[in-house]
């Protein structure tokens, strides 16, 4: 996922969160885990890694509170700003690892998880992101780099799906060149919505930040036949503009997105204009469910909902660092990267999460969710046949 938002305010641009005071070893006999977040608390990316921040920050807390990973380790937490900045990013990576970390958190886009990456890579650091969703991004890095949620290819996946189950045959694509989520996101939905019988009609193309589509409209409303579904991977800002320019237009065909619009600025910015609007998503606070779950103690601790379903990838990352912690009874940075590559079956705030034989891209149910009297409501969940999800 990547988002230019600029935020009137984040958390400082360094933070120190720890449990423990005591110095962190590098190897089984330390009693301290130390992990490096190389977090965008400010710039376009800050509206999700605050999100998710705070989530890696209650699964911290919780931990220590009860005694540490398996009652042996606890977890000394430092954050840092990259500033959404892919050099910033190599910047702060290197200074956490001098700093002893034994593990790096990277934020939640592809381009500063690959600068980032990197170097704790050829450090032998595993790096885990909170929310990045390409599926190029473990193989960019290197056997070190994990991510932590599902990639674009799935989530694509269950779109595709869900169209042509929809009986929408005929599609319009919004794309944007300017990011591989806008991108390769439109040709991973192609391959799979092609392949079960749909017809692209036309693939158009955006400027991200852009504020006027009537162009790319123009030449939706010449398609012949009209298209009976529209995709596109933007995300806020872009996503409510185009589909409120849409929908002034007359177009009234359904519009399908990503997680990216996983967002109340979404249904703010969109109004009435995005009531139908479908997208995939990492989780649903649905009652009886593990969001629901999260979302209760979340509101319980901080006194406030969270403010996006980042703040569970968040919890979740740090839930899978201590089930390797536990399952390798070490905090040797290779033996948990090993154990990470292995793990199967981890229960997090947004469900069941596997890591064995995936590559590196955890295996997890993906979300389906409707606008609706405006407000989000949940469609179903959905983990795709592994043979209908496209290569990276």
């Amino acid at each position: 996922m990547k988002r230019r938002i600029t935020l009137a305010t984040a958390l400082s641009a360094a933070l120190v969160l720890t449990g423990c005071t005591a110095t962190a070893q590098s190897g089984e006999t330390g009693d301290v885990l130390k992990i490096g977040y190389n977090s965008s608390q400010t710039g376009g990316l800050a509206y999700s890694d605050v999100a998710a921040s705070t989530g890696v920050k209650m699964a911290v807390d919780e931990i220590n509170a009860a005694g540490g990973i398996d009652g042996k380790w606890k977890i000394e937490l430092s954050i840092q700003d990259n500033r959404s900045d892919p050099g910033q990013s190599s910047v702060v990576a290197r200074d956490l690892l001098a700093n002893g970390a034994q593990l790096q958190i990277c934020t939640s886009d592809a381009d500063p998880c690959i600068a980032a990456g990197q170097i704790a890579q050829a450090a032998s650091i595993p790096t885990i992101s909170t929310a990045a969703t390409s599926p190029t991004l473990p193989g960019a890095v290197g056997d070190f780099m994990f991510m932590s949620v599902f990639g674009d290819n799935t989530q694509t996946t269950v779109l595709a799906d869900y169209a042509i189950e929809q009986g929408l045959k005929n599609a319009y694509l919004l794309c944007s060149p300017d990011s591989s989520y806008t991108s390769k996101s439109c040709d991973y939905f192609t391959q799979v919505y092609e392949k079960k019988g749909g017809t692209i009609l036309r693939k158009g193309s955006y400027t991200l930040g852009a504020p006027d589509f009537n162009s790319e409209i123009t030449k939706i409303l010449a398609l012949k036949p009209s298209p009976e579904v529209i995709f596109t991977p933007a995300y806020p800002p872009d996503a409510p503009t185009f589909i409120k320019q849409l929908r002034a237009a007359g177009i009234t065909a359904p519009v399908i997105s990503m997680d990216g619009v996983d967002s109340q600025t979404t249904i703010d910015a969109g109004g009435a204009s995005v009531e139908g609007l479908v997208f995939t998503t990492h989780g649903f606070p649905a009652d009886g469910t593990p969001t629901g779950d999260f979302w209760k103690r979340y509101t319980e601790t901080y006194g406030k909902a969270p403010e996006s379903v980042f703040a569970a990838t968040g919890y979740d990352l740090i839930k899978v660092v201590e089930a390797a912690v536990t399952s390798a009874q070490s905090i040797d940075p290779q033996a948990v990267r090993n154990a990470i590559d292995t793990l199967v079956d981890v229960q997090g705030a947004t469900g069941s999460i596997t890591y064995l034989d995936q590559g590196r891209i955890p295996l997890k149910s993906v979300s389906l969710v409707k606008v609706d009297n405006g407000k989000f409501a949940l469609l179903g969940t959905k983990t795709p046949d592994s043979a209908d999800i496209p290569k990276p």
